[in-house]
């Protein structure tokens, strides 16, 4: 893959959790970067359902004029776990799948507040960056310091020599849905050199050329 340059964002994939917290904040934020989504005309993708922060920002983004897709596993759908669905809804078979259709259907990501299923989502989105699997923007929404304990994690990961400077750069932050979206549209993807050797395309690994395995995982 070729070296990422800054772009125009036509959709991105906002994770967050299904509960709404207990900090109002949380709610108004969700609220407000659904609005901001509409306000600069970049459609929404989410996980589905209409509960928690989930809801707020895709009914904001709905309400607004975005168009809203959502990526659900037919179990969660059909198990009525997480409401109705805000805008289009798109049935996959599994987790998998769905991780898989949301970075297919989005130009950049974003990080609300959330828990376990949030931290899965950010980090495997992030994971397939540094694996040169996508250039796509990848940003965590830092309202009222609630990422502070995890950004400064990833600095201590970096300083042990466990995640490559390239690699603690797709993580961007920012405390306002306007900064973010600002933050994500000016992003230039810098690819860890060794990760540039491997080939996605090819689908037998037999014929993989050898390469220099000193990237971190």
């Amino acid at each position: 893959m070729e070296e990422s340059s800054a772009h125009q964002i036509k959709s991105i994939c906002v994770f967050c959790g299904s509960n709404l917290g207990k900090n109002a904040k949380f709610v108004e934020a969700a609220n407000n970067l659904g609005k901001v989504l509409a306000k600069r005309k970049i459609h929404l993708v989410y996980g589905g359902g209409s509960l928690g922060l989930m809801g707020c920002v895709s009914t904001a983004a709905h309400v607004g004029g975005s168009q809203v897709l959502g990526i659900i596993p037919t179990a969660l759908a059909e198990g009525n776990f997480v409401g109705k669905t805000v805008g289009e809804e798109l049935r996959v078979p599994t987790m998998q799948d769905r991780i898989s259709k949301m970075l297919d259907n989005s130009d950049a990501f974003i990080a609300l507040l959330g828990g376990i299923g949030t931290l899965e989502e950010i980090f495997q989105i992030a994971s397939w960056a540094q694996l040169n699997i996508h250039h796509k923007p990848i940003g965590l929404l830092n309202v009222d310091g609630f990422f502070n304990k995890l950004l400064s994690f990833l600095d201590q990961a970096e300083e042990e020599n466990f995640i490559p400077h390239s690699a603690r750069q797709i993580f961007i932050s920012a405390s306002t849905a306007e900064e973010m979206v600002d933050k994500l549209e000016d992003f230039v993807y810098k690819p860890d050199p060794v990760a540039t050797q491997l080939d996605w395309s090819k689908g037998n690994s037999s014929k993989k050329r050898k390469m220099d395995l000193s990237l971190h995982l």
